[in-house]
This record gives structure tokens, sequence and C-alpha cells, in this order.
């Protein structure tokens, strides 16, 4: 590798100025992936991409019809790294104080006192977003992008690590309120879950019935992760080694889809920043300190699929973003190192 990125210092130091151990947190990643997946059958692949984002400190907008499990996974990661979990049912009538919290006056000592909402978690489902307005929806907008939320004019961070995992049904589209695009621009991927196997369904079905998914949920799993190292994690992902041609790939994947008339809407600047992220987070969870360009190409669907939107023609013709986005992917010719 040459002309390598140097974004945060000594490439194997963290923030504190010790080496990083890369095999040391490539084992613990590997122990917190199979921890999981033996709760979340048959999903590897959506696994793998949530815990990118959860390493790249970014959102996920996770797309399925009912019952696939969306709940269970953020169980099942909340449980894993020993974080807060908390659920958000939207629903038309939620508002944002719902969401947010609310200042009330506390009548005993004659005050107002915060009393902070579901926000306040290391990791928020908020489950079938697309059901409540947009005004509640743009709840999301500062904690998703500041980390803080604003009360009563009183600035208050949310606790670290924070990661909202929002969930939307594809196929019922009745009562919901699509996401502006300047909330979709906020998650860092967009991950489609789909139906297990026949041999998944069937290790599911056999574990959910028995209650043995409950159970382990109850109990300490292994390969857990302390809050402490995820943090450190996260601090170390800036040093993952990243090519200059590398990141020029990642940044004509984007700008392709500004130059394709099969979409009226590209992808902006977000999405080479979030594309680099994931890449980065890509490499590590493989066990890497350095990028490849094929990190850079499997997180650009996740990346971009909710960042553009498909020309009348190609929305007559039955395409999808997925199809579209691997014309332009497959156009633009990788680097070779």
């Amino acid at each position: 590798m040459n002309d390598t990125i140097d974004t945060g210092g000594a490439p194997a130091a963290d923030t504190a100025g010790a080496e990083v151990d890369w095999q040391a947190a490539a084992t613990g990643l590997s122990c917190l992936r199979e921890s999981i997946n033996g709760l979340v059958m048959g999903q590897e692949s959506v696994v793998d991409q949530v815990l990118v984002a959860l390493l790249a400190s970014g959102h996920v907008l996770l797309e399925g019809v009912p019952g696939l499990g969306k709940t269970l996974l953020v169980r099942a990661l909340a449980s894993c790294f020993g974080g807060d979990f908390r659920r958000i049912q939207f629903t038309p009538d939620l508002m944002p104080a719902d969401v947010t919290g609310h200042a009330m006056y506390n009548m005993a000592e004659g005050r107002f006192e915060v009393r902070r909402g579901p926000v306040f978690t290391n990791l928020l489902l908020a489950d079938e977003i697309n059901r409540a307005p947009a005004k509640t929806q743009a709840a999301l907008l500062e904690v998703m992008q500041e980390q803080q939320v604003t009360i009563d004019g009183e600035s208050l961070p949310a606790p670290q690590p924070f990661m909202v995992l929002a969930t939307q049904n594809p196929i019922e589209q009745e009562g919901t309120y699509p996401l502006p695009e300047a909330e979709l621009d906020r998650f860092l991927l967009k991950v489609l879950i789909d139906y297990p196997s026949l041999e998944s369904e069937q290790r599911l079905a056999a574990a959910a019935s028995g209650g043995r998914i409950e159970q382990r949920l109850q109990q300490p799993l292994g390969g857990r992760m302390s809050l402490a190292r995820l943090r450190t994690l996260q601090r170390q992902l800036p040093r993952v080694a990243l090519d200059q041609q590398v990141l020029n790939y990642a940044v004509r994947l984007v700008r392709a889809t500004r130059e394709s008339v099969l979409l009226r809407r590209s992808a902006g600047p977000r999405a080479s920043i979030g594309l680099l992220q994931a890449a980065r987070a890509q490499a590590l969870l493989q066990g890497r300190e350095f990028v490849l360009p094929d990190d850079v190409k499997s997180m650009a669907l996740p990346v971009m699929r909710h960042r553009v939107g498909l020309s009348p023609d190609m929305e007559i013709d039955g395409e999808t973003p997925d199809t579209v986005l691997a014309q332009i992917i497959g156009a633009v010719e990788a680097p070779r190192l």
C-alpha cells in the first residue's frame, strides 16, 4: 500500500497514543458476531452490516416485512455489548416529546424539571418509523446528527455509544409517512432483511418455540464486549489505513450517481464520507488494518440505496435502486493495489 492517508495521527495508535492491537480487536469482533448470529439465525449479512454501522458510529434503517427478527437483532446487539436498549413504537399520534422528553413542572419543589425520553439510551429501536408524521420523525434529527437533545433550551448529551435502528415495512404503505430526504441522509446504511433459508428457519423455529432464544437473552452472552471497549474500537476506526486510490474510488462511485440519467436524485458528499467510514469498519470487522477496494464496493449499495431516487423511466420499467446502482457501480473501474 502506498500514499496512505492518515486522518488522525500514527496509523497504529489510538487517540490516547497507545498501540492498537488489531488482532485482539478482530478476535473480539469475531466473538461478538458469532454470539449475535447464534440468536439471529440466517441473517449473517444483515448482522455484519449492523456491526459495520455500530463501529462507524452510524445509524441503520432496517427494511423488511414483519416477523424477520428486527427487534431480536437489536436486543441481541444490546445484550452483546452491555448497552441499554429502548424501543419506540411509532404511531400517527406519537408526539415529538414522547421521543425526546419534555420539561415538567414539579409542584412540590416549585420548579420545572426535565423528564428524559427514550432516546437517552445506547441502542434505540424506532419501530415502524414511517408510521409517525414528519414532525415526530424530525424529533430524531438532532440526536442522530449531533448526539444531543435540546429540551427547554438545555442541550443534553446522549449516552455514548448511541445508535438508532429504525424499521419500516416495504409492503404496507397505507397510513404511512415517507421519510424526508434530510432524515434518510442521517442513516449511514439502509439494510434489507429478507426471509432466511430453509435450514436457518428450521433452526430458528426450533430455538424460538422451545424458549431457548429468550433464555439466552436473559443470560450473559459469550463474546460480550464492554461499552468502554466498544468506544475504543470506534475511536480507533480512523487509524485503519486508507490508500489514496481507494479514497478516490469511493468518491468516484458516489459522483457517478450524479452523472447518471437513470437517477433523478443523486448521492451527496455525506455518502462519500459514509462510504469511507463503512469501508473502514468493514475492514476492521474482517480483521484487517487497511481498506481494500472490495470493502468500498461491498458497502456502496447499503450506503447509497436510500440516498438516490430513480428517474420516472426507471420506475415505469420496474427497476429498483439496487439494480440501477449495481449498473452504476459496475461501470466504475476499481483500483488495483
